[in-house]
């Protein structure tokens, strides 16, 4: 029995998120070390990655569990000259690290994380098998003349991790790994220079020096005649369809004018810049995307994409302008964070993936504010509205212009203003009607008089997967690697020492209550339930459960707030901001009795919910 190619990936990466959990590298690697220093003389008693494989070559292992082809990239880099005054850090400092992402063909892997130097100390091994899943047969060998058809680059993805645990994206790279199929021996050393992102995208970061070796090696390599041949005339195929849609894009623009000159002013955004400052049909930012059993509703999907982190693209320099950057799928999940665009890109994506009619809308919100959001069409005409930033539904139905004054109109409960244009994967539609208000805008989208159409052959000549070499594949979403009960453990007995301290400091003594902290859980399910679903449930139990708890002539006070990061210090330091938090913190009285609750859920990437409730009850003496 064979599984179909999608499947067998899903099934891989379950396996290899596992196995990265257990650390069953790590362990295998340790029993391996161990047998082959045997073999080293003691000077040589430090085992690289190459050792380790040359070693497994040699016993015949390699040969017998690799039917695909596969090559392996070793890392180094240098001339990060940002951070040359960095400190050396000492031993069980934390310090600020560089992570390195990498994406290729349905598969992700992530590096260790090093400390953030001059020259970082990257010395990891990824193993990418490269086979052609359309070819039938994916675990059957293939030529490095069919390798050579497999156009599909290695994305990378630098990121730095500083001492607060903030992520930022350093660099975005897409590795031409194709040299090594015309190296004699089967391994080609590249220098690759990283540049910056957005406004930095023609700065250099540093470099990285990367091995690329195939295994088994390949019976018959190509010239490297072949090889550039075969890149010049993929960069002359994509430089033609990106032309050509441009020629078509210009026209399309001009007739779009010239139904209504007012339309000069609309948001109809056909291009955007990338994190590495390249022009894209907007249409490549969105694919279905399928999550796996990872995400098992709409709804549950756009609770995800909510809990990611939202970040505008930084600015150099004052005037409060927004840097444009639309980035690419990996870059926003190797930082867990991004702008209202890429949010809204993903969501769109898992919606498409989901089986709905779903469309990134690019309009603004109040005080003219730019913003994007998502809208599905149902079956029944039914047009729904979805915040990628809050995971909040709305169903749009439109005001009538011409209907009597006093006729009762509905009133919208989005915050959106203007729509100018919307797009997905296989569409683009610019808004002609006489107003691009959002609140009497019909989306009938077959009715051309309202909606200006784009050519589905022009979108799909240059945003179909594989039509152009510029189109970057969507890596799989990962299972989460974050436990749940663990965290929100350490949180909640980091919170309760944090408040102790605090009240300490008062003058006042703290009394732990565990049963009323144990109780508050049930408040925090439902409020999660409730982000999720839309349905609130289980509030009577927990009311029930209090009032039992809370002895006569006693007064209870709860206070549920919500984060999308797991540091307790700042969850502390904002819970003080809010009076009616600070006034549970900081009670006096008598029989006081304090409870804090901490409830962390784990959502695909890493991304996670917490809900905490702070709680008090005490006597009553008035």
């Amino acid at each position: 029995m064979s599984l179909p190619p999608e499947k067998a990936s899903e099934l891989k990466q379950i396996i290899h998120q596992q196995l990265l959990k257990m650390d069953v590298h790590g362990r295998i690697r340790e029993v391996l070390a161990e047998t082959i220093r045997e073999e080293l003389a003691p000077e040589h008693q430090q085992l690289s990655t190459e050792d380790l494989i040359r070693a497994l070559r040699q016993r015949g292992i390699i040969d017998d569990v690799m039917k695909e082809l596969k090559f392996v990239a070793v890392l180094g880099g240098k001339a990060f000259l940002e951070h040359l005054q960095e400190p050396e850090p000492l031993p069980g400092q934390i310090c600020s690290t560089f992570t390195l992402c990498l994406h290729f063909r349905n598969q992700r892997f992530r590096s260790k994380p090093v400390p953030c130097a001059c020259e970082p100390d990257f010395q990891d091994g990824f193993l990418l098998e490269i086979h052609k899943d359309s070819l039938g047969d994916g675990s059957k060998m293939v030529d490095a003349t069919t390798m050579l058809s497999i156009c599909d680059p290695v994305h990378m993805v630098l990121i730095k991790t500083d001492t607060f645990g903030e992520t930022t994206l350093v660099a975005s790279y897409f590795l031409e790994w194709r040299s090594v199929l015309a190296a004699e021996s089967g391994i080609t050393n590249v220098a690759v220079e990283l540049l910056g992102v957005g406004t930095e995208s023609k700065v250099s970061v540093g470099v990285l020096n990367i091995r690329l070796e195939m295994y088994p090696p390949l019976n018959k390599t190509l010239s490297s005649e072949i090889t550039s041949t075969q890149f010049t005339l993929e960069r002359q195929k994509t430089a033609e369809k990106e032309r050509l849609f441009l020629v078509y894009a210009k026209q399309w623009w001009r007739e779009y004018l010239q139904i209504r000159p007012t339309h000069n002013a609309r948001l109809v955004k056909i291009f955007a810049q990338d994190e590495n400052g390249v022009n894209r049909p907007v249409c490549s930012f969105v694919r279905p995307l399928r999550a796996g059993r990872l995400l098992d509703t709409p709804r549950q999907a756009a609770r995800f994409v909510s809990v990611l982190g939202h970040e505008r693209a930084p600015v150099i320099g004052g005037g409060g302008g927004k840097q444009e950057q639309w980035c690419t799928l990996l870059a926003f999940l190797g930082r867990n964070k991004g702008d209202c665009e890429d949010h809204a890109n993903l969501l769109c994506s898992l919606l498409l993936g989901f089986g709905l009619e779903a469309f990134v809308c690019v309009g603004t919100k109040a005080k003219g504010v730019p913003h994007t959001w998502v809208m599905t069409c149902g079956s029944d005409g039914t047009i729904t509205f979805w915040e990628s930033l809050t995971g909040h539904r709305y169903i749009h139905r439109p005001i009538n212009p011409d209907d009597p004054p006093l006729a009762e109109q509905p009133k919208p409960l989005y915050p959106y203003r203007t729509i100018g244009c919307i797009f997905n994967h296989e569409k683009f539609f610019g808004n002609c009607q006489p107003s691009d208000a959002v609140e009497v805008c019909v989306f009938d989208l077959h009715d051309e008089s309202k909606w200006k159409p784009m050519s589905g052959e022009a979108i799909k000549s240059v945003c179909a997967p594989g039509a152009t070499s510029s189109v970057p594949p969507f890596p799989p979403l990962c299972a989460s690697t974050v436990d749940a009960a663990v965290t929100s453990n350490e949180m909640e007995v980091q919170l309760r020492i944090l408040v102790s301290e605090h009240r300490k400091d008062l003058g006042f003594s703290t009394v732990w209550d565990d049963q009323l902290s144990y109780l508050l859980s049930q408040a925090l399910a439902a409020y999660e339930l409730e982000r999720t679903t839309g349905v609130s449930a289980g509030n009577e139990e927990f009311q029930d459960a209090v009032r039992r708890a809370v002895p006569d002539g006693h007064t209870f006070k709860g206070f549920p707030i919500h984060f999308v990061h797991r540091n307790a210090r700042r969850v502390f330091a904002t819970c003080l901001r809010s009076p009616f938090c600070e006034e549970i913190i900081c009670c006096r009285g008598d029989q006081v009795r304090l409870a804090v609750r901490v409830r962390v859920f784990a959502y695909p990437e890493s991304a996670c919910a917490v809900w905490i409730m702070f709680a008090c009850k005490y006597r009553s003496v008035l």
